[in-house]
Parts: structure tokens; C-alpha cells; sequence
């Protein structure tokens, strides 16, 4: 099978490896998509990853094969990981421990199923997610950074009828507003100096989109909610001025999620901002549950990906190098996809 595997110094090399054969207990994928997550071009960009590992955990694809025991698929099904079932009992959520450090743990040693960059994929049984006829392959690879955007919704405690501001409109923001919508909020309002996904967030239903480049964002958004600021605001920008600006805009006893993660230190003064009684929550992953949720919403047209596809988005395997050299600039991409 062909793979992109991870040269070391930003470098990927597309090699003919064994297609792995399936174990007792264990699924073989035949990928159809894979989506480039944000937090493998930071791996590359800070040189964290191993040589010799083959990254991507958003995809979707086909049974191609089953191990002994395995009762759960056949031959045929669609599927979705890399994280999509329900976890044995006892395994802690996300599959990490509980002090697990992302910066410093988090390539360590590459799970099998944390392999996408491959036209096959080994799984524990329990691992993939049932893909719906209603839902695409190329939306099903998606459902993974989907299911990570609602669990920070879920994480924010939303209620009908809040307002909620959302800091970028890359892939997990665009997710998130979404979800928001979808269960109840009566106002989203959006962050982003980039045009492209300034559009898409208006395509996906943002009520209003600031850009913070001409604006002042937190007195405009405190300014559209009648002075209090939002009940809820997701930061999933990461960049340096956005988790200052995002506590300087909830209103008090709102709550913060910061779901993106940003990699350099970040200025905060809460002086400015902590006589409100706000909470600022932290998310990571998702849990097991919100899989079948966000294909349901997805089968539903309460959230949709076209918006965050460009006719540049398809990309084919030789081409993940340099992709990933374009990603570590900011881009006007939204969300990048490999195509088997």
C-alpha cells in the first residue's frame, strides 16, 4: 500500500509499505478520504513527530478486511474514525492518560489507527463509527474535528437562547457555530480577518461576522449583545490576542471554551476581565457519544461542509508534503483533504 511517511524536518516521503492484515479483533480500511488536522501540521511545523510515522486521524472509508472474532463489521461496511466507538471500559477518554500533555506527548509512538496518510488502516474492532447512507464519505472524514467542535459546545453548557461569539472561522470554528446553532442559539458572532472563511462562516449561518483587523471585535460584540457580551464564547483561533480578547467579551458568569490550541504563550491580563465571575473551560477530543450526534446533524442539514471545501481542498497523496509547507503560513484553505 502507498503511505505518506514522515521524513523528519518537514519532509514526507510517499512509500510502498505491507498492507497490514487484521488480527484477532481487529478491522483493515481501505481509506477513501483523509482530512489534515490542524494539530499534525503544528507536530511538523515544531518537528515533534518521529521519522518514520505516518500521521491522520480524520477518514472514512470501506471494510476491507476483518480478524478472527469480529462480529461488529464486514466486508463492505462504511466506517469513520479513528475514534468513533465506544471504548473499552476503564479506557480514559480520548484514550490518554490523565495528565496527558499534548506538546509533549503527543507523538510519542503513533497508534495504528492514527495512521491516515495510508490507503489502509488498522483498527481494534471497537475503534471506527457506522458511516449512515445519508452521509457522504468526504463529509464522514470530517465527523472527527466535528465531533471535537461540539463537545466544546456541549462543554460550554449552552442553553436556548444564548448568544454566542465564536474567535476563527477555520474548520473547528465553522463546526462549532454550527452546532451551536443547531441546538439553540439565538445569535452567533464570528471573528476572522481572512476573506475566505469570513464567507464561509456567513455560508454556514454566522448572524454577524466581524473582522478584527478593522474592528474593535470586543466592544462590537459586547455592542450587538445590548451591552452584557455573550453567554458563550469559543475561542478556536489559538493565535496570540484572541484568549485575552475572548474573556475581555463574555459577559459575566458567562463561560470561555478554549478549543483551539495554541503553541506559543499567549498574553492574558486578568485584571481586565476576571471581576465578572466568567469560567474559561478547556476541551479536548470528544466522547463516544457525539459521533452518532454529528452524523445525525449532519443527515439532518443542520450542519453542512461544503462551505469549508474549495475547488483546491482534494488533494492526492504525492501532494500531502507540500500541502502541509503551505499549511504552516496562514492560508485562505479552509480544510484540506487527501483523496484515495
Amino acid at each position: 500500500m502507498k503511505a505518506a511517511v514522515y521524513q523528519g524536518k518537514h519532509r514526507f516521503e510517499v512509500r510502498d509499505l505491507p498492507t497490514p492484515e487484521p488480527g484477532p479483533g481487529q478491522v483493515l480500511m481501505k481509506t477513501t478520504y483523509s482530512g489534515i488536522c490542524g494539530t499534525d501540521v503544528h507536530g511538523i511545523l515544531y518537528d515533534l513527530v518521529a521519522p518514520g510515522s505516518v500521521l491522520g486521524h480524520e477518514y472514512a472509508g470501506v471494510v476491507a478486511g476483518v480478524g478472527k472474532g469480529v462480529t461488529k463489521w464486514k466486508e463492505g461496511d462504511r466506517i469513520a474514525g479513528a475514534q468513533g466507538g465506544q471504548p473499552p471500559e476503564g479506557m480514559v477518554r480520548g484514550f490518554f492518560t490523565p495528565r496527558y500533555n499534548f506538546r509533549t506527548m503527543g507523538w510519542g509512538e503513533i497508534p495504528p489507527a492514527f495512521s491516515g496518510y495510508a490507503e489502509y488502516i488498522l483498527m481494534d474492532e471497537w475503534q471506527p463509527a457506522a458511516v449512515p447512507l445519508g452521509v457522504s464519505d468526504v463529509q464522514a472524514c470530517m465527523v472527527e474535528p466535528m465531533a471535537a467542535a461540539m463537545h466544546s459546545v456541549r462543554r460550554s453548557k449552552i442553553k436556548p437562547g444564548d448568544t454566542v461569539a465564536v474567535f476563527g472561522a477555520g474548520p473547528l470554528g465553522l463546526f462549532a457555530m454550527q452546532v451551536a446553532k443547531a441546538w439553540g442559539a439565538s445569535k452567533v458572532i464570528v471573528s476572522e480577518p481572512a476573506p475566505a472563511r469570513a464567507k464561509a462562516a456567513k455560508a454556514v449561518g454566522a448572524d454577524v461576522v466581524l473582522d478584527p483587523t478593522k474592528v474593535d471585535v470586543v466592544e462590537e460584540m459586547v455592542k450587538l449583545t445590548e451591552g452584557h457580551g455573550p453567554h458563550i464564547v469559543i475561542e478556536a483561533a489559538g493565535a496570540k490576542p484572541t484568549l485575552q480578547q475572548a474573556m475581555e467579551t463574555v459577559r459575566r458568569e458567562g463561560r470561555v471554551v478554549l478549543l483551539a490550541i495554541p503553541w506559543e504563550q499567549v498574553p492574558v491580563l486578568p485584571a481586565d476581565w476576571c471581576t465578572r465571575d466568567a469560567e474559561l473551560t478547556t476541551t479536548f477530543a470528544f466522547d463516544p457519544e457525539e459521533f452518532p450526534e454529528c452524523f445525525d446533524l449532519l443527515e439532518r442539514g443542520k450542519v453542512t461542509v461544503e462551505p469549508l471545501l474549495s475547488s483546491n481542498s482534494l488533494i492526492s497523496l504525492e501532494q500531502l508534503g507540500e500541502t502541509f509547507q503551505k499549511l504552516f503560513k496562514p492560508s485562505e484553505e479552509i480544510k484540506m483533504v487527501v483523496k484515495f
